[in-house]
């Protein structure tokens, strides 16, 4: 038995109780975050100054038309009218209809979803693939004072790369690897090699924030008694710092890793827009262009709901790895 198991054990019998109440809260929490991006997704529409239909179809475009479309859109009910059938129609699967071209707002975003959805998962990979290792290997190198000049290195580098925007070091990256060096593409989805540069524009920052506070928490951690008292057993160092060690320094790692992947999503409406690349994030500008705010109302309400998924996926692991969350809350 480990260590660390040791300790974790007299969590075990915390009681069904205590998970009952977690996910009661969790629920709440979601229920009403749900609402308010509903809501909010909704007013969205009604609160751009002027007539929508009118901005999107243009100024020369007949009234009997603009008319034809607020009906089709349903805008000339009254607004609880709207909402309730804006409630309904999202319980059916319908998010309304494009201005622009008349098609379901959910076929437009089926359409382009898969590509951000890519995007997103692989820059989070590959941020933690390059973040745990960096982390890992920082902390050892540094415990006790010691390094300081690569502890000096790391973070300046962190720091630097970590506070370059995403479109900025997006537009760096096809500029060194695309224009000068010719090895990868400039834009476009066209094989494994278009997913470099917008993956690694997305994870390099993220993957920095993250060594750098994983970092932290090793060396706290590798103050702990019982790492003291498993390297009196005489156990491999690398057996100390992977079994024991690390997984009791990822906790705050995995909640920032969660608000990280939330920023993610988020920053990929950027990074697409640099690399041309067709998913959500190239779509919804263009629907700000063209004022086609149906496609945007849409495209926002599936962003805000990957963002609380997230955070409901990272605080159901945060209860599994360390079962006494769940009752500090209570």
């Amino acid at each position: 038995m480990t260590i660390a198991s040791a300790e974790a054990r007299p969590l075990a019998g915390l009681g069904e109780n205590a998970w009952v109440r977690f996910a009661l809260r969790r629920l709440r929490r979601l229920i009403a975050s749900v609402l308010v991006l509903v809501t909010a997704a909704f007013l969205m529409i009604h609160l751009i100054p002027g007539d929508p239909v009118r901005a999107a179809l243009g100024l020369t475009a007949p009234q009997s038309l603009v008319n034809q479309r607020r009906a089709a859109l349903g805008l000339d009910l009254p607004l609880w009218l709207q909402y309730a059938h804006y409630i309904r129609n999202l319980f059916e699967g319908n998010m309304g209809t494009s201005i622009s071209s008349g098609l379901p707002v959910s076929q437009t975003i089926a359409q382009h979803l898969p590509a951000t959805f890519e995007l997103a998962v692989y820059a989070f990979a590959v941020s933690l693939l390059i973040s745990v290792p960096l982390g890992t290997v920082m902390a050892v190198l540094t415990r006790g004072g010691r390094g300081r000049s690569a502890e000096l290195t790391f973070t300046s580098v962190s720091v630097v790369i970590a506070t370059i925007p995403g479109f900025v070091l997006a537009v760096a990256l096809v500029y060194i690897f695309s224009v000068q060096l010719h090895w990868t593409p400039v834009a476009g989805q066209s094989g494994f090699g278009s997913y470099i540069l917008p993956v690694l524009a997305l994870a390099l920052g993220p993957a920095f924030i993250l060594a750098r506070v994983l970092r932290v928490e090793m060396l706290a951690v590798l103050q702990a008694d019982y790492i003291r008292t498993a390297r009196a057993k005489r156990l491999p160092g690398w057996l100390v710092y992977l079994r024991h060690a690390l997984p009791n320094a990822l906790t705050a790692t995995i909640t920032l890793s969660g608000l990280l992947l939330s920023a993610l999503v988020a920053g990929t409406v950027l990074v697409e827009n640099v690399f041309a690349w067709p998913g959500l994030g190239s779509t919804i500008v263009q629907s700000i262009v063209a004022k086609d705010y149906p496609v945007v109302q849409g495209i926002v309400l599936v962003y805000g709901a990957g963002v609380l998924l997230v955070n409901l996926i990272v605080d159901i692991l945060l209860a599994v790895i360390d079962p006494r969350s769940t009752i500090r809350e209570s």
